[in-house]
Parts: C-alpha cells; structure tokens; sequence
C-alpha cells in the first residue's frame, strides 16, 4: 500500500499540471467552437490502439493469409507476409524476432492490449503462438510506447480476439507434414439470445501440435540438423455478452504447454525447456468507459540429462486498467476523439537463479490519448504516456502523428503520413536481479523514432486494386542494453544504435465471381548499427551491422484462384547476417520458395477445405543461426472439416 500511495502522489504532482495544460490549450477551440461542438457518445470494443495511431504504418494481415497459414505459427505466418526478420532455430524450436533493426526484446505483443512478453526475458517465443488461436493480427511498426507501453521500440504485434454475433459453425482439422510432424486443431463458435435485450456469443479453440522432426538425414552439407522434439497444445477460450444499450462483458481464457526436448536420443546431453503460460482476462465496456483485469502466469522448467533435477521458475502478473473515451463533434465532418485510462500492474516473479528468489514490482501507465478529424483530408493524433515504476521512472512518452491525403475518391487514394515518437524499454527481471551477473543499476532504454510514409490505392477498373506503399523511417535508441562478454556476460547499458531503413511493397488483385488472381511485392532495406560506444572494448564495432540482422529482405508471392481452389507461390529472399559484433563471420544470404494449393469442398451444410504444401522447394541449403542446418524439401498436407449450424 505504501508503495501504491507513492505512485498516486507522483502522478497527481507530475501528471494534474500536464493534463491541466492539455485543458487550457483545448480551451480556444472549444470556445471558439460552442455553438456547434457536441459530445458524442462512443462504443467500447475492447481498447482498440490502431485509431490512434496517425502517421504510423499499420498491416494487418488478411483472414485469407490466417487460414493459409492456420496449422503453423505466428513466426512462419509474419516470415511470409512482414518484413520482420526471424532468427529461428528449426521447426517448433525457439524463433525470435529482430523488427526494423532492432533485438528480440524490442517488439511488444499484446494480446487483446494487454503485453504478454515474459516478464524476465522481455520477449516472446513467436514458434509458441499458433495462428489458430488469434481472431485478428495486425503489425504496427515503429516506436509506440505512448500506445502501448514498454518493449514498442521496434514496433508490435497486435492479437485480438473478435466476437462473432449470429454465427455457429465449428471446424475440426488435421495437418500431416514431413519428418512425422503432425497438428489437429478444433474451433467452434456460437452464438444465441439470451434475452430481449443480450446475445450470447463465444470461441472455443483446441489445438495439438507434434513435431518429433524426425529428419532423413543428420546433416546437410557437413552440418548438423540439430535433432528435436517439440509438443505443443492449448485451449483458446472467449464468452462475450453483448446488450442494445451498447454495454459489453467479456472473458477470455487462453491456456498454452510448449515442451521441447534438444537431441532427445542423447539421455545424458539432452536439454529440456518446458514452458507453460495461464491467461485470464475479464473486460467490462459500456459507452465510453470500459475496465479490464488480467492475470498471466509463465512458468518455465529446464533441466539436462535425466531431467530429475529442473531449474522452476513462476512468473504472476496481474493488471487492472481503467479508461474512458469520448467524441468532441467540432461539426462539418470534423471531430476530437480522446482516450484517458490508467493500468496498474503487480509482478511476483519466484526464480532459483535470482539474487533473491522472490522479486516484487509495481507498475503504473497514465495515458491520454487523442485523434483529431481535422478536415476531410487531414487526420492528426497527439499521444502522451508516463510510466511509474519500482526503482524506475522512464521517460514521458509523447507521439505526434499525420495523415494527409493528396488525393480521396472511390477510384483513387494517395496518402502521405508522417510520425514523430519516443520510446522506452523497461529492464528486464533477468538484467537486474540474476545472480552475480544481473545489475541493479541498469537503466531503461530510451530512443526517439522518425518516420514518413507514402501509401497508394488506385482502383483500375471492377474488381481491379493496385496498391503502393513507402516507408522511411530513423531510429535512435541509448542505453542499449549487453551483455558483456569482457565482464563475464554482467549486463551494462554498453551501447547507442541507430536503426534506419527503407520499406517498399505493392500488391495487385483482381477478382471476380468465378476468377481471381494476384501479385505482390515488397522489399526492406534495414542498416542497425552501433553508433556509439560507452566503453573502449567496443570501440572497435562502432559502425558495424548488428548481429542476425539482414540487410536486405524480399518477399515476393502469386496466386490463381478459380472458383473454390486457388494455386499460390511465395518467394522470401535474405540476404547475408553477419554472427559476429566486427562482422568478421556471417551466414550467407538465401531464398526459399514454397507452393501452397487450397481447396473447398461443399457437402450441403459441410464443407471440406483440402491443402497442400510444398516448402523449400529448391531444397535450398540455408542457416539462421550457426551450426544449426535448417530442413530442406518438407511437404504439408491438411484437412478441415466445417459445418454451420441451422440458425
């Protein structure tokens, strides 16, 4: 409680006078405006960040890509249709990511807004979050922290469960695939009235994953297939209530086990990581108010050898937040949208390998949010956030951001945006209190992000869309993180990096009742490079690319559709990553090319979707990580059977 108390005093001496002032400079305009401003009542779905993100680049991924991708997870999905760059170890192995330059700690995943990275990693196992457990998936790049929080540097990665009114339909399916690896999943959705003035509706999700990657052979071109096993399994679990009078009461329940045993045959080498994640949300929105309390528990297990002695590690989180939204009508099409809220968020971390077996932390984000419908044209969002934090107070984060566009019909859109934001990174539980290399005086990161953007739409004729878009983006991040290898591997804010790049896609479609067919393009430049040294052993990597980062990344894909079965082709090109800080060593660059063909089978009220997958189909020879071969040609077949209820 003592603890508490002092957050409330910080924030009503720090946060009052700034939102004071924010009051004041809205003051003209409402005056000016009094005889046509009006408050506009606003429906809460659930903390929904992408409107406030003007300036920003946004993609979300297409429910087309969702299901093409439905057996696999998120890493495989964002590897194919992002410019994200994955550092994966085999199939089912760990796969973290490096966005826009930046390390695996530098990317926030929140699920239905609330950050799920491990607590004492700061990261997220992208290989341990399947495809089929997210409704929708959106990627925002660049700097958020005035959104979301901690870990945007890079940017984040939006999963969001979806309510589904009216529908009952359930699905159950198989995947077959190479080296016996094998999924089956189930999801069901329902829905019915409850009352005259509530529906009922909800999402139940099973899912089981096998992957002994029991390869042909042990080596490819005299290196080592690392032999694995990986068991993965969960339940996905969402109940929503949702009224006329727009009031909305949700509860979300996703539970994960992801075991994975390295060279299992080897009973005294082997090592085992086992990881469990327990996730319970209840969320409550009426109008503009809406409140959320969340639990998380990891739980990680390891040991080697028999496995009779683990090192267990439980990790509890639970947050609670609380905001309100509201809609200012300035007339003639123009508007303020603004969202005020507050989450506060309690750690117990319980670690054998820690200075003190038990750490404690209080956390607490105050946030205003705002967008402005200036004009027709014009969008604007000005963004604030401030975070208070045991034995850390980061940086007030401010983000300012635009959308013009040069040209707004039905048959043409060019937009340009543009962003400037600040960021932050919270040090993680590992960097301050493992034992004898954790520092307690470890500072949060802190980094400024720039960027412009151009986006292009152009309707060419009836079911014909040509879109375009470019990106540039700069980003400076102090007091990054190491550690050291000089000291033993004690972590210390070492380094200053400036992660800069370009981004170009496009993407053409057309498509009709019977045909359709499409294309698209995209290539990142990205140049991540330590800027700075804070000590002389790195002096001498000033100005070199940054380990595991690829330079240059392309992605290229077709795809045929007649009526219910469609033929595509995806081609992903990555050039060169140097495994060394002077960029002595590297892994050379490569390009993999896969096939994938889909098709649906109606059965009355059944359908059957059939799909087959030919990966790596060059038998490409490529490492993401050294001494580590990754599998050549490998085959996919699925199955999926669906049927919808009578309504």
């Amino acid at each position: 409680m003592h603890i508490l108390s002092h957050f409330l005093v910080l924030i009503l001496s720090r946060l009052l006078p700034l939102l004071g002032m924010c009051l004041v400079l809205l003051r003209p305009i409402a005056y000016a405006q009094s005889d046509s401003i009006q408050l506009t009542p606003v429906l809460v779905k659930g903390f929904v960040p992408q409107r406030y993100m003007a300036g920003m680049k946004l993609q979300k991924i297409d429910s087309t890509s969702m299901t093409q991708y439905g057996f696999q997870n998120l890493a495989d999905l964002l590897a194919a249709k992002s410019s994200l760059a994955f550092r994966n170890y085999g199939p089912g192995q760990l796969s973290t990511v490096s966005f826009r330059g930046t390390s695996a700690n530098h990317t926030a995943v929140l699920w239905n807004g609330l950050n799920i990275n491990s607590p004492s990693l700061g990261q997220s196992d992208f290989s341990t979050i399947p495809v089929a457990a997210i409704d929708e998936l959106s990627v925002q790049y660049g700097a958020s922290a005035s959104l979301v929080g901690s870990d945007a540097v890079g940017g984040s990665v939006l999963l969001e469960s979806k309510p589904s009114v009216g529908v009952n339909d359930f699905r159950v399916g198989h995947q077959q695939a190479s080296f016996w690896n094998r999924s089956t999943q189930f999801q069901g959705r329902y829905a019915a009235k409850i009352t005259k003035n509530w529906d009922f509706t909800g999402k139940t999700s099973l899912y089981h994953t096998f992957w002994p990657n029991a390869y042909p052979e042990q080596e490819r071109q005299n290196t080592l297939l690392l032999p694995t096993a990986t068991t993965q399994q969960g339940l996905v679990q969402d109940f929503y209530l949702l009224s006329k009078d727009d009031q909305e009461v949700s509860a979300h329940i996703w539970l994960t086990d992801n075991k994975l045993i390295l060279v299992p045959d080897d009973s005294l080498g082997r090592e085992l990581t086992r990881t469990k994640a327990y996730r319970g949300m209840v969320q409550y929105g009426w109008r503009g108010l809406s409140a959320r309390s969340a639990w998380v528990r990891d739980v990680t297990d390891y040991g080697k050898g028999d496995f009779e002695d683990l090192d267990h590690s439980v990790i509890d989180k639970f947050a609670n937040r609380i905001e309100y939204q509201q809609r200012w009508s300035l007339g003639m099409g123009r508007y303020v949208h603004w969202h005020l809220g507050g989450e506060y968020t309690h750690y117990r971390a319980q670690l054998e390998n820690y200075q003190d077996p038990t750490v404690t932390e209080d956390r607490l984000d105050a946030f205003i949010l705002s967008r402005v419908q200036a004009s027709d044209r014009l969008v604007l969002a000005l963004n604030l956030r401030k975070a208070f934090i045991t034995q850390y107070s980061p940086p007030l984060t401010p983000s300012v951001g635009a959308d013009y566009w040069l040209m707004k019909g039905t048959a043409h859109q060019l937009k340009v945006r543009g962003n400037i934001s600040r960021s932050y990174r919270v040090p993680t539980l590992n960097e301050r209190y493992w034992q004898d290399l954790g520092n307690a005086d470890i500072r949060p990161e802190a980094g400024w992000n720039k960027e412009v953007g151009l986006e292009d739409t152009h309707r060419l004729g009836e079911g014909q869309v040509l879109s375009t878009s470019l990106s540039l983006y700069h980003n400076r991040v102090k007091d990054w993180t190491y550690w050291n290898p000089a000291k033993r591997y004690f972590v210390e804010n070492l380094q200053q990096v400036l992660a800069k790049g370009l981004e170009i896609s496009m993407a053409w479609k057309r498509d009709s009742d019977d045909w359709g067919m499409g294309a698209a393009g995209s290539w990142a430049f990205t140049s991540s490079v330590q800027e700075k040294a804070y000590d002389a052993y790195s002096a001498d990597v000033v100005g070199k690319q940054l380990m595991y980062v690829p330079k240059h990344q392309l992605h290229l894909n077709a795809h045929v559709r007649y009526q219910r079965t469609q033929l595509s082709w995806l081609y992903q090109g990555v050039s060169r990553q140097y495994t060394t800080f002077d960029n002595s060593s590297f892994l050379p660059g490569y390009g993999l090319v896969n096939m994938v063909v889909a098709t649906s089978i109606p059965m009355g009220a059944m359908h059957l979707d059939i799909q087959a997958k030919a990966n790596n189909i060059l038998d490409t020879f490529y490492l993401n990580v050294r001494n580590n071969a990754m599998p050549g040609r490998n085959y996919a077949l699925s199955l999926m059977l669906g049927w919808a209820a009578a309504k």
